[in-house]
């Protein structure tokens, strides 16, 4: 069994997928981009500010399925350049305290709308 877990917190969906699936205890998150949910578009220009950014879109989407960081286990990092690995990487770590979730970090060709770095996350209860 499965549920869509929506949030007009976050960002809508941009193509035929939900902002995140939850099937029993996991919380599948789909990937998030520095869109502002009120803005509905990216608004930083900065790979800071993006980043900031898609890291709130995902606790609100954590929040929306009753859960916060603490219950992530796993996310993957998506950047345009590895020239910011270091800018994001110290954002994302403001949001794990301890025992932070097993991470991989990708750059890409291309991410949607431009974007200079997109973040999905797995969650258990």
């Amino acid at each position: 069994m499965k549920k869509a877990i929506h949030t007009d917190r976050a960002p809508a969906a941009l193509g035929p997928y939900s902002q995140a699936i939850l099937t029993g205890d996991t919380l599948f998150l789909s990937g998030q981009v520095g869109i502002d949910p009120a803005e509905g578009k990216i608004t930083a220009e900065s790979v800071d500010g993006q980043a900031r950014q898609a890291m709130r879109n995902l606790e609100a989407v954590l929040q929306a399925a009753d859960m916060s960081f603490t219950n992530v286990v796993k996310t993957t990092i998506f950047l345009a350049s590895m020239d910011d690995f270091q800018t994001v990487n110290g954002i994302y770590g403001e949001y794990f305290d301890s025992d932070p979730p097993a991470r991989a970090t990708i750059q890409v060709a291309a991410l949607p709308l431009g974007a200079l770095v997109e973040i999905e996350a797995v969650a258990r209860r």
